[in-house]
């Protein structure tokens, strides 16, 4: 297949300009002199049948006809002429549609399907566009030291690898187990269900290592006898991941947040603490390094 390099365009439009409408979302086109790329948002990775109908007529109307998803669940109408840029924001406005998701400040929310899912634990639709309305529309005018990136995943399958965001929300179901009600079992329907293989009889009893277990909840009401039958839905949060040129895993706070209220109240202070712990120019996982895991757990989850 031939291979066909293609270069830097010379840009006709003013680069101050250029860098203004980076903040509204639309990324230059390198390869034509007046282009850019429009990146809509989805506020939680999901739209309406109109709403998919509205960015489609905007593409062809202001842009190429073409549209592109991006890895953070925007989606971007291709080459769009400079001299378009306002009519067409103008144009999605009249929907209730925007553009946005650069700079550093608090992105875009990405979120898996959650509950819709076989696996999904909690909303995490509704979750992420609260997350949406409260913090990248509420705080889009807070400058931070640098992008600052959500995840949201509706179990440890970790579909939209929450963990290597600067903040990962991931959704838990932790069993409580009713060991009088165990019959120690040979054969145990829990142990079989454990995709961990960390649930196991021994000495006549189910056992569990949490160390291992990352709450899944495949083993809730296996047990024919009522031993699983009770749980706690929760979340864990990772805090200090990243994705790209150099990239860090982040790590769990050492709780299972059981309430929207606390999990939005974390956010809010990891983002409040980047904005005021973090040095320009580094990412939440720098800040963490910098300072220590300990101290920055301590900040977060002190009262």
């Amino acid at each position: 297949m031939e291979s066909k390099y293609i270069g830097d365009t010379k840009c006709t439009v003013a680069a101050e300009e250029v860098a203004r409408v980076k903040g509204l979302g639309f990324l230059r086109d390198k390869t034509t002199e007046d282009c850019f790329n429009a990146r809509v948002l989805t506020r939680n990775g999901k739209i309406t049948a109109e709403e998919a109908c509205v960015i489609a007529e905007a593409a062809k109307k202001f842009g190429s006809g073409e549209l592109a998803m991006t890895s953070r669940l925007t989606i971007e109408i291709q080459s769009v002429p400079f001299a378009n840029i306002e009519p067409m924001r103008e144009f999605l406005a009249g929907f209730g549609l925007e553009t946005g998701g650069t700079g550093p400040k608090v992105r875009p929310v990405v979120s898996c399907k959650g509950t819709t899912c076989q696996y999904g634990l909690i909303d995490t639709f509704s979750l992420s566009e609260e997350i949406h309305e409260r913090f990248y529309k509420g705080y889009h005018d807070v400058k931070l030291p640098h992008k600052f990136k959500i995840g949201v995943g509706g179990c440890p399958n970790n579909c939209v690898k929450p963990d290597i965001n600067d903040l990962g929300i991931i959704g838990q179901r932790v069993p409580a187990i009713d060991y009088d009600k165990c019959r120690g079992c040979k054969k145990c329907a829990v142990e079989a269900a454990c995709p961990m293989k960390t649930a196991r009889v021994e000495n006549g009893k189910i056992t569990k290592d949490d160390s291992v277990c990352n709450n899944c909840g495949r083993c809730i009401k296996k047990c024919p006898f009522g031993a699983f039958d009770e749980y706690t839905n929760g979340c864990r949060i990772y805090i200090g991941g990243r994705w790209g040129k150099k990239v860090a895993r982040g790590r769990a706070l050492g709780k299972i947040f059981t309430s929207r209220e606390e999990v939005l109240d974390v956010v809010e202070r990891c983002i409040c603490f980047f904005r005021d712990e973090g040095i320009a120019g580094e990412r939440f996982a720098d800040t963490i390094e910098r300072l220590g895991f300990e101290y920055v757990e301590n900040k977060l989850l002190e009262k």
